[in-house]
Formats: C-alpha cells, structure tokens, sequence
C-alpha cells in the first residue's frame, strides 16, 4: 500500500526592491504559496504568525536592515471607541452594509480607480487595470468576502468597498477602497469599526488591520485604535508607546532567512 506524505509548503524571497512606507530603504518578502486542501488551515496559522494574504500568495516582510513592518490585530474584547471614532460611527450611520462573494464588478472598480488616483497614484497598483482587479478580489483558495458600503441618500452610490477574510480567530482586512471625495468622513476608520462589529457579533477575537510601521505617517492611523497589538519578533505584544520602536527602524541583526523559517509552526505541527 503506498502512502502519500503531506508536502511542507516552500518558502522563497523576492528581491528587494523599494519601500512604500519608508523613503530610502529596501523591502524584501518572505513567502509561500496558498493552494491546495490545506490551503484554509495555513491560511489561518500564518496569519497568527505575521503574515499576509494577497491572492493565492501568503507573504511576510523580512528585510535585510529593518524590521518596522509588524503585523497589527485589534483584540475586539478590549477595544473602546474613542470620542473621535464615535463621532466617525455617527456621521456614517447612513451606510448600508452589503457582504457579498468576492467577484469584482465595475462599480467596485470604477471606485477603486478613484481611490488610487487620489491616494496612490505613483503606487505599485497604480497601473493595475480591470482584469488585474478581478485578480485581486476573485482569486482567493478561501473564505473571503466582499463587503460593501452603499449611501441609501445618494441613490444607493457605492461608497466604500473592503475585501475581507474570515479566519477561524478573526477577520483579515485584505484591501480597502473608499470615495476618495468623502474623504472628510474618515472612511478608512468608519470600515475598521464596522468590522469590530462584524467579529463581535460573529464571537471572533481578532481584526487584522495589515502592517502597521512606526516612522510611516500613512500607517499611523492604525495606532489610534484601543486594544491593538503587533506581532513584534515571533510573538503578538500590546503595542504600548507608538514612538517606542527605534529599534524596529535600526535593528543590530536580522536572523538569516532559514532561521526564519525554521520558526514557522505550520497547521500540522510541522516547522
């Protein structure tokens, strides 16, 4: 009788290329693809463990000379709005909420052109065009879903689009998009706290926001919300004082990229 022994996902690096989030410094990836049976189970391990999905692809940064980009969770048991972040829930109290199968449209699209033409225009996606947006929203081995954000007074406009995945502890906020003229209405937050109110009312602990990077002023935001921790060296910590992490932006060592990975727990308690 022949038995088929379970192969142990492949790790690669890109090659570094620029930073978006710090001017002057070098970005380089460690990641694995995402297929297969199994496909769920190391999609929900390796984002306890600081990674990223996009596409069929899970990726962590691990760069050379920094160690800034941490990956962010909102505990949902410890988080409080702040008077802002109620005033934010308020003004977009109108919004309908609509979760949808991720297949891309060309009003998602047509909004999402609008968001990176106002916000990210010299951006990697800068050039991405509809096809390669179906890519992105469709081309996924697990449970994601599209949410989206309708104006009910404005003829039901789309407003804001957020691809979203749901893991066994959480929901992963993938990519978010929103009209780049209600910018005055913080959407970007009003997203966040909708999905805070998802996992409590789905009872998941966690809302993963992405990267946060001490010393990026587009990711500070993320900062602002109570109970947030970061996956800093191989474990999630409160994130305490945001001004606290120098050491992240000049680290006197980066451990080589098979150490790394020899870290890594993976769904069937291999590593």
């Amino acid at each position: 009788m022949r038995h088929t022994l379970p192969i142990a996902p492949q790790f690669y690096v890109t090659a570094p290329q620029p930073c978006p989030y710090l001017e002057g410094r070098m970005e380089r990836k460690l990641f694995t693809a995402l297929q297969g049976e199994a496909a769920t189970k190391l999609n929900d391990s390796l984002s306890k463990q600081g990674f990223r999905r996009s596409q069929n692809v899970l990726y962590r940064p691990s760069c050379t000379d920094c160690s800034a980009c941490m990956s962010a969770r909102i505990r949902v048991a410890d988080f409080a709005p702040s008077r802002s972040q109620k005033r934010v829930a308020k003004r977009n109290a109108r919004f309908s909420r609509r979760a949808t199968s991720p297949w891309a449209t060309e009003a998602q699209y047509d909004l999402f052109r609008d968001y990176l033409n106002s916000r990210h225009a010299t951006g990697g996606m800068a050039d991405m065009d509809m096809f390669e947006f179906a890519a992105m929203v469709e081309e996924t081995p697990i449970r994601t879903r599209l949410i989206e954000y309708t104006d009910p007074t404005a003829a039901n406009a789309l407003s804001a689009t957020c691809l979203t995945d749901v893991l066994d502890d959480g929901l992963s906020l993938v990519y978010s998009f929103f009209n780049p003229d209600l910018d005055k209405d913080s959407l970007g937050t009003f997203i966040i706290l909708d999905h805070i109110a998802i996992a409590r009312d789905l009872g998941l602990p966690y809302v993963y926001l992405g990267y946060w990077v001490p010393g990026s002023p587009k990711m500070g935001y993320k900062a602002k919300f109570a109970g947030l921790e970061v996956f800093d060296g191989n474990a999630w910590a409160p994130l305490g004082d945001p001004e606290g992490y120098d050491a992240a932006l000049h680290p006197l060592s980066t451990d080589p990229i098979a150490e790394q990975v020899s870290r890594i727990n993976l769904p069937d308690g291999r590593s």
